[in-house]
């Protein structure tokens, strides 16, 4: 199972004034479990400016509000907070990598590919991606806003299974339980209506940029994704480990849609770039063994596109037997139609792989 963990400042603080070492031992310790059951795990980590805070000793009244002061406590606080998760996973022999995003880098089609890949190649290589927005450069128009909504674009970005999003509450409540003695705790959301974001509002924490409402917009865009998204306690023992293991642990909102269905849709509501015509050979390879595309097979391009645009996929009759995504550009595309996989890197210098387009990105009509 692929699975996207979200902890935030108050999580980490654990109630403290400082990064609070015992919960990152805590956090690291399920992980190593989960890694080694063979799970693999992407960490959406906030806590930068808190830690830059620590770092300088700026108490939490004395903290300006403006935002180059907090890109500066960013600056410094991101250092200190990824040699603390560097050494604790150590303690249990896991590497870890650090990845900054903003919006702007999932907004264009190459940095979000690129991102996609690096990711993917740190998963595979069995090393635990901790992702952080990267507050130091990111303004107004390009913040995803807070780290519950950038932790449901990792999870679209990497085809997540599940979504964890640790919070300092036990999950939705009916209200708030701060005030209303008679609030319920909702063990599971099917749909997400205005009556759901009704009872989130006004639950922000102390410290975090994001309250309950931010976890529900993480959660929809989740779901709508073909990811399942538990909002647990991330003060419960061993919640990471009981939430994988299927445990009824705070909120879940299980997705309607199957990976497979989600993907289909995202490829088909995508503006077609350009198109390509394809040998009998490969007609087959796709519709009837379900393969991914190869170069070798393609015969003509047409139009213009980049890679990871959405193209039309031709038979030699011009009827539209798929639509799926560009692993090259068009131009590049020409270079290399009908090559085989050994000569891709000596026409163009570099390859993609054999695939102008994968199976996993491909919806045969």
């Amino acid at each position: 199972m692929r699975i996207v963990i979200k902890v935030g400042t108050n999580v980490l603080r654990g109630g403290t004034e400082r990064i609070h070492r015992p919960r990152l031992i805590e956090i690291a310790r399920q992980i190593a479990r989960l890694s080694e059951e063979k799970h693999e795990l992407i960490l959406v980590s906030s806590g930068a400016v808190f830690a830059g805070r620590e770092v300088l000793g700026i108490k939490p009244t004395k903290q300006k509000k403006d935002i180059p002061y907090k890109q500066m406590l960013a600056a410094i606080g991101q250092g200190r907070l990824l040699s603390l998760y560097q050494q604790i996973f150590d303690m249990y022999g896991l590497t870890v990598a650090q990845a900054l995003l903003t919006r702007a880098d999932l907004a264009h089609r190459t940095r979000y590919l690129n991102a996609r890949n690096t990711l993917q190649l740190l998963i595979q290589h069995k090393v635990i991606p901790i992702i952080n927005e990267n507050d130091v450069v990111a303004v107004d128009e390009i913040k995803f806003g807070d780290n519950d909504n950038l932790s449901a674009m990792v999870a679209n970005l990497i085809d997540a299974d599940l979504l964890i999003i640790l919070t300092d509450q036990p999950g939705l409540f009916t209200a708030d339980p701060r005030f209303h003695s008679d609030a319920q705790l909702i063990r599971e959301v099917l749909i997400i209506d205005e009556t759901i974001r009704e009872m989130a509002r006004g639950s922000s924490g102390g410290v975090g940029t994001g309250g309950m409402i931010t976890k529900i917009g993480a959660a929809e865009l989740a779901t709508r994704s073909g990811t399942n998204v538990v909002i647990a306690p991330g003060s419960e023992p061993e919640v990471i480990v009981r939430v994988v293991h299927g445990e009824s642990l705070g909120t879940r909102f299980p997705t309607p849609l199957s990976y497979i269905e989600s993907r289909k849709r995202w490829i088909l509501a995508e503006a077609v770039q350009g198109q390509i015509k394809i040998d009998d050979g490969a007609v087959k390879a796709l519709v009837k063994v379900d393969k991914s595309l190869l170069v070798v097979g393609v015969i003509e391009v047409l139009g213009e596109f980049q890679r990871g645009e959405t193209i039309r996929v031709l038979n030699q009759q011009d009827q539209e037997i798929g639509r799926g995504l560009a692993n090259y550009s068009a131009e590049d595309l020409r270079a290399i139609c009908g090559k085989h996989s050994q000569e891709i890197n000596t026409i163009l210098s570099y390859d993609f792989g054999a695939t102008a387009v994968h199976r996993d990105n491909l919806v045969i009509l």
